[in-house]
Order: C-alpha cells, then sequence, then structure tokens
C-alpha cells in the first residue's frame, strides 16, 4: 500500500448538530497506519491533499473549520448514499 503524507480521519455522528470532528492525523507511518485501519474496518477513503493539509492542522478532538463543511459534507453525503445503496442490494 502507498504510504500517504498525512491522513486525518473524522469522526460524526448523523443527525448530530455537532460538526465533525479530527479524530485521528499523522504523517508517514502513521499516516498509512490510519489509512489501514480504516479500510480494514470498512470505513471509506479519501485522496484530498487540500483538504487533508487544512484538517491535519487541527488537534485530535477539534471540530472542523466552517471553510472545510462544504467539501466535508459532500464526503459524508456520498458516503450516506453508498451505504444507503450497500443496505438496498440483495444479499
Amino acid at each position: 500500500m502507498e504510504d500517504p503524507d498525512l491522513a486525518v480521519a473524522l469522526s460524526y455522528a448523523a443527525g448530530s448538530a455537532d460538526a465533525p470532528r479530527v479524530v485521528a492525523r499523522g504523517r508517514g507511518a502513521l499516516a498509512a497506519q490510519i489509512v489501514a485501519i480504516a479500510r480494514d474496518h470498512g470505513v471509506a477513503v479519501r485522496r484530498d491533499r487540500d483538504l487533508a493539509a487544512l484538517l491535519g492542522a487541527l488537534e485530535v478532538d477539534s471540530p472542523i473549520p466552517v471553510v472545510a463543511f462544504a467539501a466535508v459534507a459532500e464526503i459524508l453525503a456520498h458516503l450516506y448514499r453508498a451505504n444507503r445503496q450497500l443496505q438496498d442490494a440483495p444479499r
């Protein structure tokens, strides 16, 4: 697996009024571990260097800044659609 320069993990509770929060961030080997753990748990991974740079500057447990809302909302909408499609798919 490619070793990403920077990885940032977010957490968001659907329906919550709270903004998504940074729950992990790291560079180099730590970034690779964050990505591997996400994939091992079926969490979608998206590459966006600019967004990662913005979010990677935040402390862990920080809410995302307003300037990142549109990009994060786009990612969350994609993930919700993908999850819904998986749930609706015949088994």
